[in-house]
């Protein structure tokens, strides 16, 4: 018999002959994945021997990682937030800098609901909205909020589907629709909505993508006319129209297209404030409808 431990340093050994970055890190997740530990339970699990059922998962899980799959794909799951996400390759895989995007539209629902009162339900909508991060930890986090979930391909649309059934009773007012951004929408939203939030593609070339992302993640959801900023203009236009009095639209982007899109929005908008990501850097906007104060 052989423990955990040593399959993990034979793992790491694996993946660096195959030139995988951080090779330990993705060897002890995969440990992690195949014994169903955490990583609290981790420390007691790796003294303890293997069974052929979980080392063949294993085996499986390493090979596929030292083909290069991202780990997030291998683990068939990756955090975000409060969240455990089904991610695959159908859709991104959720990142750091969305989580402030997240939290950005979290503060601007809110704000409507403090400015709205008890007697009204303010109603979120994530565009585009992939493994459903953003939106799913919108109704976690805020319970009772009505949340619309749409995406234009039908594949990640199942994903949000899963991730919606994980969520049980949280989920209750979550409503998933397939179309093109506002397109998705039933017309009775028109002027109802609290905030629009969106992670749009935004990458004006393939080859301005790391080979891990332009190989396995779906691009789609990355590449954009325009030098990367045709959705996003087209939310920035669309986006008035449906949100309420009090409303805010809330984007990601790259920090290169921060300064273009926040000119574009100040024409349409009262406010325009910059999202900064955990490396300083600025990262999307929040643009507030007209009559209002920057918060």
């Amino acid at each position: 018999m052989v423990t955990w431990r040593e399959l993990v340093t034979e793992a790491e050994g694996r993946l660096t002959a195959a030139g995988v970055p951080d090779a330990a890190v993705s060897a002890r997740w995969i440990g992690r994945q195949a014994t169903g530990a955490d990583a609290t339970d981790w420390a007691e699990v790796e003294q303890s021997d293997a069974t052929e059922r979980r080392l063949a998962s294993f085996d499986a899980m390493v090979a596929r990682r030292c083909d290069g799959e991202p780990l997030q794909y291998v683990l068939g799951a990756w955090g975000f937030r409060r969240l455990d996400l089904l991610v695959d390759r159908r859709v991104l895989i959720p990142r750091p800098e969305t989580e402030m995007v997240a939290e950005a539209a979290l503060a601007e629902l809110d704000r409507v609901a403090a400015t709205e009162g008890p007697a009204q339900r303010p109603v979120v909508a994530d565009l585009g909205t992939g493994s459903g991060a953003i939106g799913l930890s919108v109704a976690l986090e805020r319970p009772g909020t009505p949340v619309w979930l749409t995406d234009a391909s039908a594949d990640a649309l199942a994903v949000a589907r899963a991730n919606l059934a994980g969520l049980g009773t949280a989920g209750g007012r979550v409503t998933l629709a397939h179309g093109d951004w506002f397109d998705a929408l039933p017309i009775d939203l028109v002027g109802s909505l609290a905030v629009v939030v969106a992670n749009p593609p935004y990458v004006a070339d393939r080859n301005d993508l790391e080979a891990q992302v332009a190989d396995w993640e779906p691009l789609s959801a990355l590449l954009a006319d325009d030098r990367g900023l045709a959705h996003l203009f087209h939310l920035v236009d669309g986006a008035p129209g449906w949100l309420l009095g009090e409303g805010a639209l809330v984007l990601e982007m790259a920090p290169d297209q921060v300064e273009a899109v926040a000119a574009r929005a100040a024409e349409r908008f009262a406010t325009v404030d910059t999202i900064i990501d955990l490396a300083e850097r600025p990262r999307g906007i929040v643009a507030r409808r007209p009559g209002l104060a920057s918060t």
